[in-house]
């Protein structure tokens, strides 16, 4: 990077670097919490339900939470949400020390949690477009999906390892550890600009606008519905996997970290991808056909094998294009949205493109745990189960991912259909 990029850029890369090692300390503490509530339950509906706690304020407030944000100083937002989420993450701390920690606790912190994170993420997209020059927002995409692809490679094996050595309260120690550093780098030494979208009008009225901006820009919603259904199956997957990993002889708490961190090694290799490849010439077309592959691809895959390796090629190839995708989905949306706008219209996207993943998460879990591998006890001797899916716990799981595997497929092709009429490349 040049030196006039670094000064262009020098309140972007301090907030990137910096809520990203805070982004790194909270998905540690999301994971050792699965390992925990699996040791606990055994169970795949329970361990997706601390995530669709974490996700359910996205469906139930991100409209309203997006017109706070176009009302309010977007910076005075990030530090408080990112108080109030910390105040969370340090009652888990003391219950845990004090022998008082609950499943239904974690729940409720996690809920909690999860709507500070929805009134903080759109203020923190827009503080992003307001401290990034438009020439860069491709550069800067790609960026921010390397430190998403590197926490993902990151956090299970972190995490893995701090549970194992430093138990619950030693992974709480370092996210907490990572916030401070967040907090004090956002509240000293970076200058987010005074945005026009802070306005006073009643919230409902900010909300409403929202709405309709989508309703006028049929290319925006569409791409938005779309992105639901694949959030849908991919939510899903995500409830399956623990439930296809942990049991397997051949799996483990270890495995699982090595096959999570996969789609982060294979989201550095798009993020890298990203950053050289020119503009394209369809953006609305690379978004759809990246996840199609995608989500059919990762899918079949795991659900046909048995060995370690061919579920980490599986992650690796199911998760490549997925920074390709995020990039040009990125710049249509900054580019489209006026910025004035962004913070309503994001909220209102968080709300339509994400309340498929609380969905996926309890469908991922109650199939694996109440269908499939009930299922799969009373007719997995069947020898064309057997071929397919394997025997015992975990084969139920696999079933899922084939199911979840053609469902994905089905979803995009027939809501990808109306992509076809919208073009957005080069202007």
């Amino acid at each position: 990077m040049k030196r006039n990029e670094l000064s262009e850029l020098k309140d972007f890369l301090l907030l990137w670097s910096t809520q990203s090692i805070s982004q790194l300390g909270s998905s540690i503490t999301a994971f050792a919490l699965t390992l925990w509530l699996y040791e606990q339950t055994g169970s795949s509906l329970s361990t997706a339900a601390l995530t669709i706690c974490s996700y359910a304020p996205y469906v139930l407030m991100s409209i309203f939470a997006g017109a706070l944000t176009d009302r309010f100083d977007k910076k005075k937002t990030m530090l408080v949400c990112d108080v109030l989420a910390v105040l969370c993450t340090l009652t888990v701390f003391w219950l845990f020390g004090t022998n008082r920690l609950m499943v239904w606790h974690l729940y409720a912190l996690n809920a909690v949690s999860g709507l500070m994170n929805t009134v903080q993420q759109p203020a923190s997209e827009v503080a992003m477009t307001l401290i990034i020059p438009e020439k860069y927002y491709q550069k800067t995409s790609g960026l921010r999906s390397l430190s998403r692809s590197l926490i993902s490679i990151l956090n299970p094996l972190i995490a893995t390892a701090l549970y194992a050595f430093a138990g619950l309260n030693g992974v709480i120690a370092v996210d907490i550890g990572s916030f401070v550093i967040a907090f004090i780098v956002l509240l000293g030494f970076i200058h987010i600009p005074e945005s026009k979208s802070e306005r006073k009008e009643n919230v409902l009225v900010l909300a409403k606008e929202g709405i309709g901006f989508l309703k006028n820009n049929p290319m925006i919603l569409t791409l938005i519905v779309f992105m639901s259904g694949v959030n849908l199956v991919a939510s899903a997957f995500d409830a399956a996997l623990p439930g296809f990993v942990l049991p397997n002889p051949k799996g483990g708490q270890a495995v699982l970290g090595i096959v999570t961190s996969c789609s982060g090694i294979a989201m550095i290799f798009g993020s890298l991808l990203v950053s050289v490849l020119p503009r394209p010439k369809d953006r609305v077309r690379v978004v759809y056909w990246t996840m199609l592959f995608s989500v059919g691809s990762e899918n079949l895959l795991l659900a046909f094998s048995r060995e370690p390796v061919l579920w980490c090629i599986g992650q690796i190839i199911g998760w490549t294009l997925v920074p390709v995708m995020g990039a040009n989905l990125d710049v249509i949306l900054r580019t489209t949205i006026p910025v004035e706008l962004q913070g309503r219209v994001y909220a209102c996207r968080n709300t339509l493109q994400f309340f498929t993943i609380p969905i996926g998460l309890f469908l991922g879990g109650f199939m694996v745990d109440r269908v499939c591998e009930p299922f799969m006890a009373e007719y997995g001797h069947l020898s064309i189960l057997r071929t397919l899916f394997g025997t015992g716990k975990g084969s139920g799981a696999a079933l899922v991912m084939f199911i979840l595997g053609a469902g994905g497929i089905l979803i995009c092709m027939l809501t990808g259909r109306n992509l076809k009429k919208y073009r957005y490349g080069e202007s």
